[in-house]
């Protein structure tokens, strides 16, 4: 089965100078029927002007990624990292047991376009840590391991029984991948347009998998979007948000 979540049907924030699209309830947007699924929490697609962000703010028992789509997105938290990330590079922040942080466009004259995606972890009270690998150059016209709970084939560690996977596909360009029995999966468009067995898909628009083997994915035109493969059962430890 697979069930639509449509860009325009999504939470809007609007603070001028932040923009930014919520796939599921989060913040002042709340709706019901749509918490999370599975272990996802939050997907939010933010576009921020040049020179703004978030100034220090903190989290607890959740498992952060971000993944930048256009310009550069600034990092400093409490446990010592300072970072710059760019397109290609996933960054992953286990806030476990507490971390205050802040993000900010690190440009003075382009905006950032990224999407932040929350994961509840598989336990409370972790350590908590940081991480950022580099990607670029990997991503065209396959399924890349981006983020995983061993951290295999060099993608960032996640507290919780999640593949991430990332991709770049050409017009007309096919994949397909397999679910394990009692698995569920997300697709997440992050620009242009697919076809998800045979619905099809525009940027923003996510997917929700489940009861379903076999999934073929086709470019409509040229696309990047993340796939998410994950356990059925979430914990939820925390109704943290920003």
């Amino acid at each position: 089965m697979i069930r639509i979540r449509r860009s325009a049907e999504r939470g809007l924030a609007d603070f001028g100078w932040l923009k930014s699209r919520h796939t599921f309830s989060f913040g002042n947007y709340h709706d019901d029927k749509f918490m999370g699924f599975g272990p996802l929490r939050v997907i939010n697609e933010d576009r921020v002007e040049p020179g703004k962000g978030f100034g220090q703010h903190s989290h607890q028992n959740m498992e952060i990624l971000s993944w930048v789509l256009d310009g550069a997105l600034a990092h400093k938290d409490s446990i010592g990292t300072g970072a710059v990330i760019v397109p290609g590079e996933m960054q992953r922040m286990t806030a476990g047991t507490g971390i205050a942080h802040s993000e900010f466009n690190n440009s003075g004259s382009a905006g950032v376009h990224f999407l932040q995606i929350w994961i509840l972890p598989d336990k409370a009270g972790l350590k908590p840590g940081y991480e950022q690998r580099n990607f670029s150059g990997k991503l065209d016209g396959k399924l890349l391991l981006v983020a995983s709970r061993d951290g295999r084939d060099t993608s960032v560690l996640i507290h919780q029984d999640v593949d991430l996977y990332a991709s770049r596909l050409a017009a007309d360009a096919t994949l397909s991948h397999r679910f394990a029995a009692g698995r569920i999966g997300w697709v997440q468009v992050a620009r242009g347009s697919i076809e998800v067995n045979g619905q099809a898909l525009e940027q923003g628009d996510g997917a929700a998998i489940d009861d379903t083997v076999e999934l073929e994915i086709d470019a409509l035109e040229a696309a990047e979007f993340l796939l998410f493969d994950m356990a059925t059962a979430p914990l939820r430890w925390s109704n943290d948000s920003r």
